[in-house]
């Protein structure tokens, strides 16, 4: 698969590991593309990082992924940057979508997870850089989730933006309705504004 990510077999044990042992599954099929953006939802808990990243260990996955800028500091800094991580201020609120679809354009592979609500507490309106960056750089959005009712990562359909955000959202609204979150009470179904 092409976007396989080089990386030892320790770290795809490791990954392994990290999700045996809580008693988590894997249920994800990729799709054979060089070029898609992962969303990840619901994003309640830090716990939510560490399974992501046990998932993107064990399916050997070269994923990269937006964060805080803040979190990327010494001693984790070179560590969260190895594994894929890509720091974004965003009290900066310039650009961001025109510089990720710059990446997608310039590279021969890339994949970007993102949690799309982009904080851990309670949004109704999921921040929508996500879908302009796949319409921006025709690339689709593939729909994960981590359920924690039944201790599984997986992922679900693969979706190409039309253009109507709105319908759309009514399509990503209707796969995440029945996914638990480990905070139900932080969690809610992605509105537009109209």
């Amino acid at each position: 698969m092409e976007n396989k990510q080089k990386q030892s077999s320790v770290l795809r044990f490791l990954g392994k590991m990290m999700l045996a042992i809580p008693g988590w599954r894997l249920n994800a099929n990729l799709p054979n593309l060089k070029k898609y953006i992962i969303i990840v939802a619901p994003h309640t808990s830090n716990w939510d990082f560490y399974f992501g990243v046990a998932a993107k260990f064990y399916l050997n996955l070269n994923a990269r992924w937006l964060g805080k800028h803040t979190i990327f500091r010494w001693p984790v800094k070179k560590l969260l940057l190895r594994i894929g991580g890509i720091p974004v201020d965003r009290s900066k609120r310039s650009g961001i979508v025109d510089q990720i679809t710059h990446y997608f354009n310039e590279e021969a592979q890339m994949i970007l997870g993102l949690a799309p609500e982009g904080t851990r507490k309670r949004v109704h309106r999921w921040r929508t850089g996500f879908y302009y960056i796949a319409l921006k750089a025709n690339v689709p959005i593939l729909l994960a989730y981590i359920d924690y009712a039944k201790k599984e990562i997986g992922t679900g359909p693969l979706l190409t933006p039309s253009g109507d955000i709105h319908r759309d959202f009514e399509i990503i609204r209707d796969f995440y309705r029945t996914i638990t979150p480990l905070k139900p009470e932080k969690f809610a179904l992605p509105e537009l504004n109209s």
